[in-house]
């Protein structure tokens, strides 16, 4: 409730002619109105109910006061608002009658949707506005006239099931246009409770297809997550005593506390569960809807009986969904019988029926370890089905299916993944992988093994240590279960754990290094390994979102690639590039632009990297690549670059501002000096690694530190002034921190210098 309710006299209950009545402090203090769960929302309700009811004047005919929303349900939030219609029947009075009502509530400081209309004029509403429709459904008897009340609640109950089915894709409309803008509740890490898909507002769809009569679809388990999902907003409110639905990061932790979870993390773990659930339920509900729209009826054959058409062994369609052929339902059903159905729905697209998800929880015995033949297929045939896969895994998770086929799955299920390059929670980025795998399939020798491995590329995820090297034995584990041989199950335990290789090296190692070509041979060993990677590389990133892939890091994956293919068949790593020869021979300074690519030749001197490194940041440039060399006595850099943000800035300019750099023109060189402003990270304090043996003739300096215009140019100042040569460098971005490393020509033996050259690169990264 608002403080300034709590703060204001306590109100005599008397009628429109108080000032500002407000609401007992005794009952607004009382155990039950504060409490989180279904008692306390009743009790806030029944406070409201009393107060409003004093506000309104004693034994008045033809007029009534009807609460809709949360308090017509009686699931009023701390810090709701209200949503009330005051009923008439033409009365003169019902202006006076209305302010009477409405001013102490905004005295109150409560937000109020309210409107004053007879019961002809709200049935009318409610036909042309499809949320006022869905809204009158929650009418509930406030004060004042019943009888008025009563004909309101039933006309707009009886409007809505003549009308539903015929404005159900008006609804649907309403509702998708929500979903875009707020998202899938399950997948965010700061979802809105009520207006993201699977939030609050679903359930009212929910609740008025049931009213319809069209599905049964507020079953139990939608039930429990709608209790919960209030349970989570109540919680909210009280943690940040005021109105708010979105599930905000800095408040996850006071939330899980007052709702008794272990961590931040176990309550987005329950909010995606029965999100997913009220997501689940509405796909059926609406499935229905569409059924009864579309006019379907069961056909009979001859003899009278539904015609039932075989899809797959033990499986037939019946009516738009699978169900099970009469022959598979006996006293010992055949444990791959689970499998076998999801693998025919999600290749046919077509829904399992819910009579037969349950019948399959209940009835199918465990898959017995090895699986059979039969189960091995199903789940490669279920795996390759491309977009039919995550619906119908989502469907079999739902009944519990997944968790006898993969014990290790409870533990991924919604566990969040906090990198913002991540679009979906652990659980789901695994099946979306392996649905992104179905593309590349023909690709590669072994098509299986590389749906199982993107399945279970990040199964490592969640536990300590580096999830590609603690996930390779799980991956083992669970394949050795299915019933794969010692050989493929060694390969699948060697994809998980190298599944990171290829992006790593292509964005973080000068591929043109003949040691960084040896050295990812030497971990592939073979081509058709090789393939693997390459498919499960692109799968993993698209499944992952549209942060993770981008035009110049799939360039430089397929450039490894084809450098590694070529060093796995010849038994050497291929030639370098040979430098443009423009650069080379052609008169100095010179500026070359390209689709993504700056190169500059200028008289060699120390410092240059930084200069164009500098010069490229003032013109909103982020380098993704740099290359340093020297040729007869000049020096070419060549650097990768995309811009921050807008477009790309002109390359007149740019060309002009970088020969006048390059030359060390003071007005330049002026505005490369201006402290550029780092953007006060509050995250992990800037790290270095150094790699030694992991180039031909130079060692690797990694600095890991919050990303920031112009970071490269003052961590290239402060290597130059140290007295270091930067040969290449590789500038990866993983969210909002970089991952920059540097090729140091020499060996850097000594620890002294080492430490002296880290300390200036970390004061220049903070």
């Amino acid at each position: 409730m608002p403080a300034s309710l709590i703060k204001g006299p306590a109100s005599s209950g008397s009628g429109p002619g108080d000032p500002n009545p407000l609401i007992n402090e005794a009952d607004l203090l009382n155990d039950e109105a504060g409490r989180i769960g279904e008692a306390g929302r009743t009790e806030r309700a029944a406070v409201w109910d009393r107060w409003l009811a004093g506000l309104f004047p004693a034994d008045r005919a033809e007029v009534a006061l009807v609460a809709v929303g949360g308090l017509g349900r009686r699931e009023c939030a701390p810090y709701g608002d209200l949503d009330l219609v005051l009923l008439h029947t033409g009365a003169a009075d019902v202006d006076e009658i209305a302010a009477a009502l409405w001013y102490p509530i905004w005295d109150a400081r409560m937000s109020l949707d309210h409107s004053v209309r007879t019961v002809d004029e709200a049935l009318s509403v409610a036909r042309d506005d499809i949320k006022v429709a869905l809204g009158l459904l929650d009418a509930r008897h406030v004060a004042g006239d019943r009888e008025l009340s009563t004909r309101l609640v039933t006309a707009a109950g009886e409007q809505w099931r003549r009308t539903a089915v015929r404005r159900l894709p008006e609804l649907r409309e309403v509702t998708t246009a929500r979903w875009q803008a707020h998202g899938e509740l399950a997948f965010l890490l700061e979802g809105d409770l009520k207006d993201a898909a699977g939030g609050l507002r679903d359930v009212g769809l929910l609740r008025a297809i049931g009213y319809a009569g069209i599905s049964d679809a507020l079953r139990p388990a939608v039930r429990a997550a709608h209790r919960r999902l209030l349970d989570t907003r109540d919680a909210l409110h009280i943690a940040t005593s005021r109105r708010i639905d979105r599930l905000i990061a800095e408040e996850r932790a006071a939330v899980a506390v007052l709702l008794d979870l272990d961590d931040p993390d176990a309550l987005l773990r329950r909010v995606a569960g029965d999100a997913r659930t009220v997501s689940h339920a509405l796909t059926d509900g609406w499935r229905a809807a569409d059924r009864l729209r579309s006019g379907s009826r069961v056909r009979h054959g001859a003899d009278g009986r539904p015609v039932r058409r075989p899809v797959a062994r033990d499986v037939v369609e019946h009516d738009g969904e699978l169900v099970l052929a009469r022959t598979a339902i006996g006293a010992r059903p055949d444990p791959s019988l689970s499998l076998r159905v999801a693998a025919a729905a999600a290749s046919t697209r077509l829904p399992i029926s819910r009579a037969t998800c349950e019948w399959l929880a209940a009835y199918c015995p465990p898959l017995p370890a090895p699986w059979p033949p039969a189960a091995r297929s199903a789940l490669v045939t279920l795996l390759g089905a491309g977009p039919g896969l995550p619906p119908t895994w989502e469907t079999c998770d739902r009944y519990g299916l997944v968790d006898g086929w993969l014990p290790e799955w409870p533990r991924m299920r919604s566990r969040p993944q906090h990198n913002p390059a991540h679009r979906f929670t652990l659980d789901r980025h695994l099946v979306q992988t392996a649905a992104e795998a179905g593309a590349h399939t023909r690709e590669v020798a072994r098509p299986d093994l590389l749906l199982l491995t993107a399945l279970l590329h990040d199964v490592g995820k969640g536990l300590d240590g580096d999830h590609s090297v603690v996930g390779a034995p799980i991956a083992a584990q669970i394949a050795t279960r299915i019933g794969l041989p010692p050989t493929e199950v060694a390969l699948v335990e060697k994809l998980v754990r190298l599944h990171l290789l290829l992006p790593e090296v292509a964005t973080r190692r000068d591929l043109g290094d003949p040691v960084t070509i040896a050295t990812v041979a030497e971990a592939v060993g073979d081509p058709g390994t090789l393939d693997l990677l390459y498919a499960l590389t692109r799968a993993d990133a698209r499944a992952t979102g549209p942060a993770a892939w981008s035009d110049w890091k799939g360039r430089l994956v397929a450039e490894l690639v084809a450098r590694v293919r070529a060093t796995l068949d010849t038994g050497s790593p291929p030639a370098p590039a040979v430098p443009d020869p423009a650069l080379v021979a052609g008169p100095l300074p010179a500026v070359h632009l390209g689709d993504g690519r700056v190169a500059v030749a200028a008289t060699d001197r120390r410092g240059l990297l930084a200069t164009v490194a500098g010069c490229l940041a003032l013109h909103r440039l982020d380098v993704l690549a740099a290359d340093a060399a020297t040729v007869d006595g000049r020096a070419l850099v060549e650097c990768r670059v995309q811009p921050r943000y807008g477009s790309p800035p002109d390359p007149m300019a740019l060309t002009a501002d970088l020969r006048r750099a390059v030359t060390v023109d003071p007005s330049v060189l002026a505005r490369l000096r201006r402290p550029t402003p780092t953007g006060g990270s509050t995250g992990a304090a800037p790290r270095v690694v150094w790699h030694r043996d992991a180039a031909t003739d130079a060692v690797l300096l990694e600095l890991r530190a919050a990303d920031a215009p112009g970071l490269l140019y003052r961590v290239c100042v402060a290597l130059d002034d140290a007295g270091a040569l930067v040969r290449a460098a590789r500038i990866a971005t993983l969210g909002s921190d970089a991952v920059d490393t540097f090729y140091l020509v020499g060996a850097w033996p000594s620890n002294d210098e080492r430490a002296r050259l880290e300390s200036a690169v970390l004061a220049a990264a903070g």
